[in-house]
């Protein structure tokens, strides 16, 4: 299945699937999961990254536990709005999976997400450096995939 917009996912999806967010980082991997009604994305867990064939395993038993139907990715594209290294290695990362799995996988624009989850257990949530640092991948994994939802709801 080729990658698609964020638009297109709804119509891809069967009724009670979910959607999985991921936010891809050179250590880790932040991951969020949408409720089956496709209007909420919650934080789901952080995986530490390691080969490819073990992050897609633990991808693939993720997919199966929650039922998902599609991925959002997000893009670090650059604030000139080109795409560097990292976005072409979250556009690698889709194509692996794309060959081993037959998902819909949209991209979203994550540009500030990671400052903007970070301002906000700063100054809302007032968390300690270390609980932020537990946190951030899988929040900003939410941050990119709420805003996903909200783009297919038009």
């Amino acid at each position: 299945m080729p990658i698609c917009k964020p638009s297109e996912l709804a119509v891809k999806l069967l009724k009670n699937q979910t959607i999985l967010g991921l936010d891809l980082g050179t250590k880790t991997i932040g991951l969020a999961l949408s409720d089956s009604g496709r209007m909420i994305a919650s934080p789901l867990l952080t995986l530490a990254r390691r080969k490819f064939a073990q992050d897609m395993a633990e991808l693939e038993a993720l997919v199966a536990k929650h039922n998902v139907g599609a991925l959002v990715i997000g893009l670090p594209v650059e604030m000139s709005g080109d795409e560097g290294p990292r976005a072409q290695s979250a556009r690698s990362f889709a194509a692996e999976v794309l060959k081993r799995r037959d998902l819909p996988i949209a991209f979203w624009d994550e540009r500030l997400s990671t400052a903007a989850v970070q301002r906000m257990m700063t100054d809302e949530m007032d968390l300690s450096r270390q609980r932020r640092g537990e946190l951030v991948d899988k929040v900003a994994a939410a941050y990119i995939l709420q805003g996903a939802l909200e783009a297919m709801r038009g």
